[in-house]
This record gives structure tokens, C-alpha cells and sequence, in this order.
């Protein structure tokens, strides 16, 4: 609805009550799965048998707290670390196609565009079956070729990491690229003309400007990898991480231990991604006289 345009009052109150159902609609079930992490029941369900905080501190069954579950503890630090490294991975491709597609003319470069971009049209049960079958041809036909495994090239962590990063440091590029598109380049010219390196002008001037847009998308590629779960589940070994770990629990019977998880989830989503806001806004100002 533009505000410029007059409106009456029952297209205004439509318009409204729009938003406020579309709000209710995502909310509420985050909210249903939160406030059952504090029933003191051992299903998350009602009825409600009153306020408790087992399921995040209790240390003894049958109401292991979340801080106290070993399973899921791992889980965490397994999805923790896979995140690193994903969005370390994320963050040096993305910069570099960054400055690839925006800076430099190049044979095929509209088609390598749309090749970088399809990662993000491919459901990630696909990319992570297609990741999957394609290193384990290259594992089998190495073992029956020269007799030697690759444990990397099987379900593991490496291929959970490479198998987030192919879709990720897409999603990198294109808010890394938005910034630079935006940089006035004559900034690096001056920069030259007073004796600056190539090396100096990147690390001093073109960097500082990206700040804003790696750590957003920093912090992006951080939420989407420890939140990922169809391509992860295609490729992941023994090490679960937390997702999978959550959708195993599931299937041997819900307990409010994983509303609390999810609670955790939703606070630390929450504040990294109050953090990207944040760091997106551009906070600099025309020079004053």
C-alpha cells in the first residue's frame, strides 16, 4: 500500500489487519514451541502442569536438561564448528567473486553469473544427494583404481562443510557484490596517485567500506549453516550436528528438552541476526565543512 495515495478507512483497517494476521501466522508457532520448554510435563503438550526450568538446567532423567544432554551439547559445538568453517570458506569466495563480477570483464562472465547462482534454485535435498553421489564415484573409483580410501570423500563433516559452502558463498557474493557496486572507485585512484600499493589502497580503503557487508554476511552464512538441515542430512556421517540431532530425537519422541533447544535457537538467531541489521546500515555521513 503506497501512503501517498488516499486510502478509506476499511481499505486501511483491511490493510492492517493483513499484517497483524501475516505476523500472528509466524509467530505463533514459535511461540507455542517456547512457552512449552518451561511445562513441567514430559511431553510438549498440554495440559499445562505448571512453570519449571528443568529442561534447560536439571542434570537427571527422566527431565535431562538441555545444558546437561550430552547428545545435544555435541551437537551444538559439532554445528559451531561446521558454521566456522563454512562461513571462513564463505567469506574469502564471496569477496573474490565479489570483485570478480563487479571489477572485470571476462569471456562467459554472464554465464558463470548464472552458474554461481544456481545453488540457490537447487532444493538442498538435491545439491546434498548430488554432492554426495558425485565424491563417493570419486572415492569408489580411486579405491578400485589405485587401492587407497579417502575418508574426506565420504559422509562426513568436510562433505556437510563443502556441501553448506556451495549454496552459502553464493548468498556471500551477492551481499559482498551489492556493497562494492556502491563504492566510488575514484576513492582508490586517489589512493594511487599518493603512492599507495595495491596491497595498501585493499587494506585500507576498499575493505574498511566492505566492513559492513562481511560482517552481515558473515553473520548470514553463520545463522543459514548451524540452521541447515536438507543438504546436511544427505551428507552427514557419525559427528551429528544439532540439527540432525534434533530430527533424530524426534523420531524416538518429542520432549520439551527440544523446545528448549529450539528456545536457545531462537534467542541466539535472534540477537546474531539483530547483529546484521546492524552492521547493513551504511553509518556514514556527507563530510560537513
Amino acid at each position: 500500500m503506497l501512503p501517498t495515495i488516499p486510502q478509506s478507512a476499511l481499505v486501511r483497517l483491511t490493510y492492517r489487519g493483513y499484517v497483524a494476521l501475516f505476523f500472528i501466522y509466524l509467530i505463533a508457532p514459535l511461540l507455542v514451541a517456547a512457552t512449552f520448554a518451561f511445562n513441567d510435563s514430559l511431553f510438549p503438550s498440554l495440559p499445562w502442569n505448571g512453570l519449571t526450568f528443568d529442561w534447560f538446567f536439571n542434570s537427571t532423567q527422566p527431565k535431562l536438561g538441555l545444558f546437561h544432554d550430552p547428545n545435544i551439547m555435541r551437537g551444538i559445538r559439532t554445528s559451531f564448528v561446521v558454521a566456522v568453517f563454512t562461513t571462513t570458506l564463505s567469506l574469502l569466495v564471496g569477496t573474490t567473486n565479489a570483485f570478480l563480477f563487479e571489477r572485470y570483464q571476462f569471456p562467459l562472465k554472464e554465464l558463470c553469473y548464472v552458474l554461481m547462482l544456481m545453488p540457490l534454485v537447487i532444493p538442498g535435498v538435491i545439491l546434498g544427494i548430488s554432492m554426495l553421489v558425485f565424491s563417493s564415484t570419486i572415492a569408489n573409483g580411486l579405491e578400485d583404481s589405485f587401492g587407497f580410501e579417502i575418508e574426506a570423500l565420504r559422509p562426513g563433516l568436510f562433505l556437510v562443510v563443502l556441501g553448506q559452502f556451495s549454496f552459502i558463498a553464493t548468498i556471500a557474493t551477492l551481499v559482498i557484490s551489492a556493497r562494492l557496486r556502491k563504492f566510488d572507485r575514484t576513492l582508490e585512484e586517489a589512493a594511487y596517485n599518493l603512492g599507495g600499493s595495491r596491497f595498501d589502497v585493499l587494506r585500507t580503503i576498499t575493505l574498511p567500506y566492505l566492513k559492513p557487508a562481511l560482517i552481515g554476511s558473515g553473520l548470514i552464512a553463520f545463522l543459514i549453516s548451524f540452521e541447515n538441515f536438507n543438504t546436511t542430512l544427505m551428507l552427514v556421517g557419525s559427528d551429528s550436528p544439532l540439527t540432525i540431532t534434533m530430527y533424530d530425537r524426534m523420531k524416538e519422541g518429542s520432549t520439551p528438552v527440544l523446545n528448549a533447544t529450539s528456545l536457545f535457537l531462537m534467542i541466539g538467531s535472534g540477537i546474531l541476526a539483530f547483529i546484521a541489521v546492524l552492521a547493513q546500515r551504511d553509518k556514514s555521513k556527507p563530510a560537513e565543512d
